[in-house]
């Protein structure tokens, strides 16, 4: 059974209905149900594929624009659902781990990876773009990276493009430049950042207490499950299983990435993120070997592609699904 939306997007959707205000939706090319179809109503938008939904993008009152969750095709959460929703059996760790997000936890010193006391945030703006379509859906917003008191550190325009699926895999390809529109920038020498993906807890490589999980991390390099951690490769597969049946979730760096291959900041509790910045962590190398600098007025580009699937990683074909990333020249949201 496909899953109902979530309960705040509901409520939400039948005030709007009932009040006439507060949702716009972006049919484009999908207004029958057919293709990605997105509708925007307080602060989030939904995306759904072929009339099923697929993802919601959150984007006020958070503290960094995020995706929750990811569904698999046949409905079933892929990511973790604490902390947007409370299930038994979930572990309350690290509640900056929301489902799917950009951020990183040095920006010229400002934290915005965690959400601690001292920490920053991501602001969104506005939207460049919302546009649905037959094959493809696009969201492209502007955001503001703050410190905690409110500075405006640098921005981005980041977007997804989610793509109309042709069997059980599904694919957004994400693309963020990074602007230091305040002055100098420094992406800071951290293992805590920053493309990242908080996987469902059935799927975990490790589960609490030590005891062993029946997930597992595979990397292009060969290396797997704990072994991923801190080391580089053009892609990292994360499988597991969810009720019964394995799936998995991807993320291909893509070539024309700074520092390509990536380092990973995969753990066996659920995290995977692609992190090129934390060479002193990854590598025992002297801190700030990793610093990225962009000068004052410029800017950088980084694209990755997420892939969901069913089985695991040599069933899902993901070396070969990688390859065609590669030579695809859709890869630009």
């Amino acid at each position: 059974m496909f899953p109902r939306p979530s309960s705040l997007w509901a409520t939400a959707l039948l005030v709007a209905a009932f009040l006439g205000v507060g949702c716009r939706s972006y049919s484009g090319d999908a207004g029958n149900g057919n293709g990605v179809g997105l509708t925007e109503t307080n602060g989030v938008i939904r995306v759904e594929l072929d009339g099923q939904l697929f993802t919601e993008y959150h984007f006020r009152n958070v503290s960094r624009p995020f995706l929750y969750p990811l569904l698999s095709a046949d409905g079933e959460h892929l990511t973790r659902r604490w902390p947007q929703e409370d299930v038994p059996g979930e572990e309350h760790d690290h509640p900056h781990h929301h489902a799917l997000w950009f951020s990183h936890g040095d920006a010229n010193g400002v934290d915005l990876w965690s959400e601690s006391a001292k920490a920053g945030t991501t602001v969104h703006q506005r939207f460049l773009q919302q546009k649905s379509g037959k094959d493809t859906g696009v969201i492209t917003s502007r955001n503001e990276w703050r410190a905690k008191d409110g500075k405006v550190v640098a921005h981005d325009d980041r977007s997804f493009r989610f793509h109309r699926p042709n069997g059980p895999q599904r694919i957004i390809d994400f693309e963020i430049t990074i602007h230091a529109s305040q002055g100098d920038l420094t992406l800071g020498d951290t293992k805590e950042g920053t493309f990242a993906i908080r996987m469902a807890e059935s799927m975990r490589n490790m589960q609490p207490k030590n005891r062993p999980g029946e997930g597992h991390l595979v990397s292009s390099r060969g290396d797997k499950d704990g072994a991923v951690w801190g080391k580089r490769a053009e892609w990292v597969d994360y499988y597991g299983p969810v009720n019964g049946k394995i799936y998995g979730i991807s993320i291909f760096d893509h070539p024309t990435n700074p520092r390509y291959p990536t380092w990973w900041h995969a753990r066996d509790y659920g995290l995977f993120a692609a992190n090129p910045f934390g060479l002193h962590d990854f590598e025992k190398r002297e801190k700030g070997a990793g610093d990225f600098k962009i000068a004052a007025g410029g800017s950088v580009t980084f694209r990755y592609r997420v892939l969901l699937h069913s089985g695991d990683t040599g069933t899902a074909g993901i070396a070969a699904r990688y390859q065609e990333y590669v030579r695809s020249t859709d890869t630009k949201p």
